[in-house]
């Protein structure tokens, strides 16, 4: 567990005007870290994220404002170095720009080196090696499960092992980006063969993408203990489904071509060390299940396992925008009450002796609640198909249609402490090309 520091203090401000604002993402106690440039001439580069700008990391090291280990592996397009550093010097760092950034810092000369949010272009924040996607939400697997099993919605397997696939990572972009609707073999339940178009039953995944740190041999494995050195950080992730082709193929081994056509993430990166406030115990599992195994457990990790942290998706039509009516809420689930943690999850990834390299992306899988206000997929709200969503246009929905617009955001706060954001995470449907 991350012991707080003085970076965590609630009561500390910033010279940044915006960064001490409620409602603002990234007041100084967050300090998120992406890539951003300030036009397409530029190459893409490290930065802060601060209220409404970014820190330029070279350009503060350049005028000697900043300097290090963590600010060498910074001058680069992409953060994987400076992922692969560890948790010692990724906090060296975060003191250090908080000293920067705080109200009492050298603001005249510190200044010059922000850049506008609005202004910016962001990048992916790592060159992403390898990505797999878990199911950890046990809300999510029985809401769905009941669709298709009613009697039996988790199969056997599931209070024991973390279950996951491997999936791709050449269509992950970054927020901001167009997903195009993709085309595969569909077969509905009255056909005696399939066809091949357009995806017809298109869903948003709402989950939280964990980027890897340290990287690892192959061969080894990371104990439980020692798992949170090779976490970095998390953001936002959309990991798009193609339901009716899903139904076709995922037999016998899985998700394939529903899956691999788009992914989308936020482009901060919100760090472990930012997130330490909101640790907290991990799900409390109902009388009668298993405990995990012991390589998935531990004292320490029972009691601060959980992250506290709420998440929103809601959904904007071109109707709506065109009126300038505010995206409709659909879901807003609660990360707090996964089944398998962050920390398990890769865990059990290692525990055959896979190696993991920094800038290696894992999603959460979607996260789903219990009542209709806090499911993480379209599927959900719309009972597979079988209930209308109505939107404030007066337009319904049961899966999305061109035009739509999907946008997460995910956050936390507490009492006494200061609000973490991590931004948005957005993305247009266009037509099948």
């Amino acid at each position: 567990m991350i012991d707080l520091n003085s970076t965590h203090d609630v009561n500390l401000k910033s010279w940044v005007d915006s960064a001490n604002e409620d409602s603002t993402d990234f007041p100084i106690q967050n300090l998120p870290l992406g890539v951003f440039r300030a036009n397409e001439k530029e190459q893409f580069r490290c930065g802060v994220g601060i209220g409404n700008f970014i820190l330029d990391i070279s350009k503060a090291a350049d005028i000697g404002l900043l300097s290090g280990v963590g600010v060498e592996a910074c001058k680069s397009s992409t953060l994987n170095s400076f992922m692969d550093l560890g948790p010692v010097d990724w906090s060296e760092f975060r003191a250090n720009v908080s000293a920067l950034l705080k109200l009492g810092g050298p603001q005249e000369e510190a200044s010059s080196c922000l850049v506008s949010m609005q202004e910016a272009e962001m990048g992916l924040p790592a060159s992403i090696g390898d990505f797999t996607d878990f199911y950890s939400s046990i809300n999510h697997a029985t809401n769905v499960g009941s669709m298709f099993r009613p009697d039996n919605p988790l199969l056997p397997n599931y209070k024991y092992v973390p279950i996951a696939y491997h999936g791709r990572t050449s269509s992950i972009r970054v927020s901001g980006e167009q997903t195009i609707r993709p085309k595969g073999q569909l077969k509905p339940p009255d056909a005696e063969v399939p066809e091949f178009g357009p995806c017809k039953r298109l869903d948003y995944e709402t989950e939280l993408g964990i980027f890897v740190g340290s990287s690892t041999k192959l061969g080894t494995s990371i104990d439980i203990g020692e798992v949170e050195n090779h976490i970095f950080g998390l953001c936002i992730l959309n990991d798009w489904s193609a339901r009716d082709i899903q139904t076709w193929e995922y037999q016998p081994l899985g998700p394939f071509m529903a899956k691999n056509f788009s992914s989308i993430i936020s482009p901060w990166v919100v760090t472990l060390e930012a997130l330490a406030p909101f640790r907290t115990k991990v799900f409390e599992r109902p009388d009668g299940d298993p405990m995990p195994l012991p390589y998935l457990n531990s004292s320490s990790h029972q009691d601060f396992g959980g992250i506290d942290i709420n998440i929103e998706v809601a959904v904007s039509t071109e109707k709506m925008r065109a009126s300038n009516l505010d995206p409709h809420v659909i879901g807003s689930p609660g990360f707090k009450d996964m089944y398998w943690t962050i920390f398990q999850m890769l865990t059990h990834h290692t525990s055959n002796g896979c190696s993991v390299n920094s800038g290696d992306l894992y999603g959460s899988g979607t996260v789903s609640g219990t009542t209709s206000d806090t499911y993480g997929s379209i599927l959900e709200a719309c009972k597979g198909g079988k209930e209308k969503i109505e939107f404030p246009s007066g337009e319904t929905r049961t899966f999305l249609e061109d035009g739509d617009e999907v946008i997460m955001r995910a956050w936390c706060a507490g009492a006494g402490k200061a609000r973490i954001g991590f931004g948005e995470c957005r993305s247009i449907i266009m037509p099948a090309s």
